[in-house]
């Protein structure tokens, strides 16, 4: 059993850092040939509060929309530090239009939604890294709301959270950097 879930943890540590040397060619490959244009949606640089890089990608664009619906906007602009598991533009389209509509008129519904999705504190992928490790291929954080998100590696070695409600969702991109925290990306809107 020990063996296993170090196996795991140790698969799910080769898979991230594979992922940040990929990640980093291709962002240098982005960063030459589009110097006019935005930064790329996993530029390392703090450019900006959580809302403020989140409202720069086109991958989190919807997440920063919906924020500013629920008025949530000054309380991810404090100095935090957060950590965001930011559902992508394609997990808010797989949300029904009508439902996603009625959330965004309103907001006291809307809010313990996005709620959930923030958690207290700067864990890069390297302290979730850290923390599964020390949890024998799992670890627990508590949101703003103090309520828990799971975090484990499924038998594919990808960062999955699970909801609530028994939902699983995977982590898509990592340490998206902002002034007050850090920006990972899911496939996926959890549940309170």
């Amino acid at each position: 059993m020990k063996k296993s879930v170090l196996i795991a943890v140790a698969s799910l540590a080769i898979g991230f850092l594979s992922n940040k040397a990929i990640a980093q060619t291709q962002d240098t490959t982005k960063k030459d040939t589009t110097k006019a244009t935005a930064a790329p949606a996993t530029s390392t640089a703090a450019s900006g509060d959580v809302v403020g890089v989140m409202s720069t990608s086109t991958n989190y664009a919807p997440m920063a929309l919906a924020i500013k619906s629920a008025q949530l906007e000054p309380t991810l602009q404090a100095p935090g530090p957060f950590t965001i598991f930011a559902p992508n533009d394609v997990a808010f389209s797989k949300l029904p239009k009508a439902q996603f509509d009625a959330l965004m008129k309103d907001p006291a519904k809307f809010a313990p939604i996005l709620k959930y999705h923030v958690v207290a504190g700067k864990y890069t992928k390297t302290d979730i890294i850290k923390a599964l490790g020390a949890g024998k291929g799992k670890a627990d954080l508590k949101t703003i709301d103090g309520q828990t998100l799971h975090l484990s590696v499924n038998d594919k070695s990808n960062l999955q959270i699970t909801d609530a409600k028994g939902n699983a969702v995977l982590v898509t991109a990592f340490d998206t950097e902002a002034s007050n925290g850090v920006v990972h990306g899911i496939n996926g809107v959890m549940m309170p």
